[in-house]
């Protein structure tokens, strides 16, 4: 199945813009004033390249300081290499800036790289002939796999812990990521609400694969190193919900019973949506935000909000 980064990614960035700005551009972050920050409709541009219309991923207007006026943040993720998406960034850049150009002084653009693998990806377009350059085109770029996993462990910045996971890390540091990321989560729940956190989850979620064995140590290390923290524990997990650990659990998993994993599967999964979408209802989000948040259809968040 094919993750669908570039919407996870959307999701992410809506919410915690301000987060991403501070974590990859702070020489950036310092220039704007995030409390003038808005989601613009989305913008459907005629993309020449592929001779098709499209859609703008990420387009947000915000203020900034120097010139006191709004300008406009474009990010576009990108999950595979794309020989033409250089040409595409200065397409998207030249559609913004003859229809904003009256109303925003300037137009930013960030391409969020997110492939596991590859070659360094450009982050201009140029056009020249001999002896004169005629275009040189440039935006900010974040190639995740280029940051190394560790830098963030110690940081309380949602997005650092929602991309922990598409850092750069090998096979044999696997564990020690992953546990870092729940000491992450467990941090971070006394500063957000429920509803960021399961957006949160529900990204990162897409980037860790289950692994019953492993998971069961770490959750043994995280319940010996936060004894008072059990229940939360088990609440911020929701894909150890999904396999069964909360009742296995109940039924002895940690004195080595795995019986409960089969059993508490089904049960685990339906008491972890139930619970998130309620949360997050409560928390004054539209059923239709809840839906898009977490891959439900409408009628799945009715029937579990009445549950």
């Amino acid at each position: 199945m094919t993750i669908p980064h570039d919407e996870a990614f959307k999701k992410l960035l809506q919410t915690f813009f301000a987060e991403f700005i501070e974590l990859f551009f702070p020489e950036l972050n310092a220039l704007l004033d995030h409390s003038h920050t808005r989601l613009l409709m989305q913008e459907q541009l005629v993309d020449i390249v592929g001779e098709e219309a499209k859609i703008l991923d990420l387009l947000l207007e915000t203020r900034y300081k120097a010139l006191d006026a709004y300008v406009l943040v474009h990010m576009e993720p990108q999950a595979s290499h794309r020989k033409s998406f250089p040409e595409r960034m200065f397409i998207y850049f030249s559609r913004m800036f003859e229809r904003y150009r009256k109303s925003h002084r300037l137009i930013i653009p960030i391409a969020i790289f997110t492939a596991d693998e590859g070659g360094e990806e450009p982050d201009s377009f140029e056009m020249v002939i001999p002896g004169r350059e005629i275009v040189r085109f440039h935006y900010w770029k974040v190639e995740l796999r280029r940051h190394t996993w560790r830098r963030f462990v110690d940081s309380d910045n949602p997005v650092a812990a929602a991309l922990l996971a598409k850092m750069g890390y090998n096979e044999k540091e696997k564990k020690e990521m992953r546990l870092a990321y729940l000491r992450m989560l467990l941090r971070l729940r006394r500063k957000l609400d429920d509803a960021r956190m399961a957006l949160l989850m529900s990204v990162a979620d897409l980037y860790f694969k289950p692994d019953l064995e492993q998971d069961e140590r770490m959750l043994r290390e995280l319940l010996h190193d936060y004894r008072e923290e059990g229940e939360a524990i088990m609440e911020l997990m929701p894909a150890w919900a999904r396999t069964g650990y909360e009742k296995g659990i109940e039924e002895g998993l940690l004195k080595g019973k795995d019986a409960g994993i089969a059993e508490g599967k089904a049960e685990g999964i339906a008491e972890e949506r139930r619970l998130t979408v309620r949360k997050m209802l409560v928390k004054g989000l539209a059923a239709e935000q809840v839906a898009d948040m977490l891959d439900l259809t409408l009628e799945e968040v009715k029937t579990l909000s009445k549950s």
